[in-house]
């Protein structure tokens, strides 16, 4: 099967995505093979949140939009541009997370177009679409066919692994493909750094980066670090604007349990009716809280975060190189590789 035709077929794909957006879902005459799969996605979408209540229709046409204006015939020329692919057809072992909708896509899109064939274990939490990605992509370029399998059982016969988990579930992944070309990708959260000097729109931005799927992505900001003094009270007007989060019965429960622990334990807190803020050390946060830390200069704090490194998926910051701009964390580039961890290259080497 030749690369551009394994090209080609994700490119259609954006463009049925495209039909799905935030703004609204509107079938297009122009799509390949909407008489097929429009319908079928569209139920799938409506039925989501019965299978896991986080998958709201919100989210789930958000990372639509996303990969649909990502799936373009440039973007994923320029990013293989960079790769010398081989004709090494390898088998690819994929153990996927579920704590947002697509959470594997990258991995299924990453090791299809470097042209190794792919077993995929997915998550409970998130299982239904990924299917019928596999056959629409199957039905614009049938090469596909029987290069695509899905198992719940155990995984074998295969020559390399991909495997996202928690840091627990990684000590097991470390001895079951510990013999193999492998990739393993433990727990990560990301970071917010703030001056004071950031605008109004810079903390809305930051409002997206924290509320964005509740929270739940290693993409998602759970901890700020901030100069001493800082007024909070700034950052809490600015992201008012989502504060009809609390509504969301999961998330509501979610705040109501750990505002009763922390209160308990009789931890100071900040909290605004729908977010709490908690002075941690920690980077990982539990759903409707967010921690913060003290520093006392950027040059300490960048070599804090150097330090920290392996625990940190992106740092949000107007102020610290390699950072990522306020409320962008959670539209990645093709290149934004989980863990920092360069995938096709990985796969291009096999």
């Amino acid at each position: 099967m030749l690369l551009q035709n394994r090209i080609k077929a994700f490119v259609e794909f954006g463009k049925f995505l495209s039909q799905f957006s935030t703004d609204k879902i509107e079938k297009s005459a122009a799509v390949l093979y909407n008489d097929l799969f429009f319908d079928a996605f569209n139920l799938q979408l409506k039925r989501a949140k019965e299978f896991n209540g986080w998958f709201t229709e919100d989210n789930i046409l958000y990372a639509f939009e996303s990969w649909s204006n990502l799936l373009t015939e440039s973007n994923l020329n320029d990013w293989i541009s960079n790769y010398s692919l081989n004709s090494n057809n390898k088998v690819v072992a994929v153990v996927m997370a579920g704590n947002i909708p697509l959470v594997g896509f990258h991995d299924f899109l990453s090791v299809l177009l470097s042209g190794h064939a792919i077993i995929v274990k997915q998550s409970s939490n998130d299982k239904y679409f990924l299917p019928l990605i596999a056959k629409y992509i199957e039905k614009v370029e049938p090469g596909f066919n029987k290069r695509i399998t899905f198992t719940e059982g155990k995984l074998t016969d295969f020559d390399a692994a991909i495997a996202t988990g928690s840091n627990n579930t990684a000590r097991y992944f470390e001895y079951y493909f510990g013999k193999y070309p492998n990739i393993i990708r433990r727990n990560r959260n990301s970071v917010a750094v703030l001056t004071g000097d950031e605008s109004e729109e810079d903390l809305g931005g930051l409002g997206e980066d924290i509320f964005r799927y509740f929270g739940l992505g290693c993409r998602s900001v759970s901890k700020l670090f901030v100069p001493k003094d800082y007024d909070f009270d700034h950052l809490f007007k600015a992201i008012y604007k989502y504060k009809d989060i609390i509504e969301y019965k999961k998330y509501a429960n979610n705040y109501d349990y750990n505002k009763a622990v922390y209160l308990m334990s009789e931890f100071e807190l900040l909290e605004n009716g729908f977010l709490m803020l908690k002075e941690d050390q920690s980077y990982s946060s539990p759903i409707a809280s967010l921690f913060y830390e003290y520093y006392d200069g950027l040059p300490s704090l960048q070599q804090k975060l150097d330090d920290d490194k392996e625990q940190i998926q992106c740092v949000v910051s107007n102020s610290l190189e390699s950072s990522v701009e306020f409320g962008k964390t959670q539209q990645p580039s093709l290149t934004d590789y989980a863990d920092g961890i360069d995938t096709m290259s990985f796969l291009s080497s096999l």
